[in-house]
């Protein structure tokens, strides 16, 4: 007896329903929050790799940024403690310790809740540039979490043609579902608005109506309700650091030797920065023949 036409039907739609289940990408496997306090999110296959020991520095080393430090390691306690926060974008000169600052808060506010039964520990999760398109797929892994999250992109910007910046703006606070209670999102950037200067200006000279070309792309920064801005140091500053790594690695040095070289070294850099007060003592530790 031949098939129905219906159950011949039936039989093509359960075939074309199974290749399709076959072609669709699997499902993200839940994470181990428990894992670690730091995290590198793998967009294909969607994935949460633990960091078990993170690249850092300890916040007391990171010198002539008080306020700064002072405004991050606020709003992250408020976040880590359920209370309201803001996304933020730290933006300006390089080697100024940025991206240092937002895992050197991370820690302090964790050592600062430790003793508090009732607050779990504060999880960072670092997600590349080039990834910022499957913001939505790892909001949606972390939104049914007990852990609070910040999501950190370091030296986040976009260029010319790359509409993924609009991903981005509706993660943040435009989307229908908007920002989890449980996620707020830190980025470093060296541009204030994150985007190049004669992109903005290219927007102005060819749109219709120039200045909501510009808005539409400005407003991106404006997601971000706290930005922190980083300037070039002094030499006293910079000398502070030098100092202040010196001491926490305990290296005798002569003070007048000491500072000599420490000049002599940014000069022959030509710049200042904490980046470059670490890579002199980073030199100077290794002609001591010590370990850094």
């Amino acid at each position: 007896m031949s098939a129905s036409p219906i159950d011949t039907l039936n039989a093509h739609l359960e075939r074309i329903a199974g290749l399709l289940e076959r072609l669709a990408p699997p499902a993200p496997e839940t994470p181990d929050f428990e894992a670690a306090d730091a995290f590198v999110f793998v967009a294909d296959p969607a994935s949460l790799q633990p960091v078990k020991r993170v690249n850092r520095v300890e916040i007391g080393l990171l010198k002539g940024i008080d306020r700064n430090r002072d405004m991050i390691v606020a709003n992250t306690e408020r976040f880590a403690r359920g209370l309201p926060a803001n996304n933020v974008l730290l933006w300006g000169a390089r080697g100024m310790g940025k991206s240092s600052l937002v895992k050197a808060a991370q820690a302090e506010v964790n050592r600062r809740l430790a003793g508090e039964g009732n607050v779990t520990p504060l999880k960072l999760i670092e997600i590349h540039r080039e990834d910022i398109e499957s913001l939505p797929l790892l909001m949606k892994m972390l939104r049914d979490s007990r852990h609070r999250f910040v999501l950190f992109c370091d030296d986040l910007s976009f260029d010319h043609g790359d509409t993924s910046y609009k991903s981005l703006k509706a993660v943040l606070e435009g989307g229908i579902e908007g920002r989890p209670d449980n996620v707020v999102f830190y980025a470093t950037s060296n541009r204030r608005h994150l985007l190049p200067r004669d992109m903005m200006e290219n927007e102005r000279a060819t749109a219709i109506n120039p200045g909501e070309a510009v808005e539409e792309k400005v407003s991106l920064s404006d997601r971000f309700g706290l930005w922190i801005g980083f300037h070039n140091c002094s030499q006293d500053d910079y000398l502070d650091m030098v100092y202040g790594y010196v001491a926490a690695l305990g290296l005798d040095v002569d003070p007048d030797l000491l500072r000599a070289e420490a000049l002599e070294w940014e000069r022959t850099r030509g710049a200042r920065s904490g980046r470059v007060a670490w890579q002199y003592v980073q030199d100077l530790a290794g002609r001591l023949r010590l370990g850094v």
